[in-house]
């Protein structure tokens, strides 16, 4: 959801004509604005983070993007779309685990 903002203090401002051309400056917000925020605040503090999240989190979703050939879905619809996403983990997990201890999970 985006929420416009915007000001009339713009006609008595002294910085107008570096800011906008039009009566008043008109802003576009995200709702979660905030929440990017923090993540930028955190990645300031610690620009490493980032690289251990390319190695940790992107190299599963890398591989399986792999499997299904490098390209889009197959499938058309959000609940579709997820079970083609859920049948490609599941693959993914009998490819790390293995299949019985699969088995013996799903058995509990």
């Amino acid at each position: 959801m985006l929420r416009p903002y915007w000001t009339t203090a713009c006609r008595t401002c002294a910085l107008k004509a570096k800011c906008t051309t039009g009566p008043e400056r008109r802003i576009t917000c995200w709702e979660l604005e905030a929440v990017l925020e923090k993540v930028e605040h955190r990645l300031d503090q610690d620009p490493n983070k980032m690289t251990l999240r390319r190695q940790t989190a992107e190299h599963p979703f890398g591989t399986i993007k792999d499997w299904m050939g490098a390209t889009h879905f197959l499938m058309r619809g959000r609940h579709k779309v997820a079970t083609e996403m859920a049948l490609n983990l599941l693959k993914r997990v009998i490819a790390i685990l293995g299949r019985r201890p699969l088995q013996q999970a799903i058995q509990m």
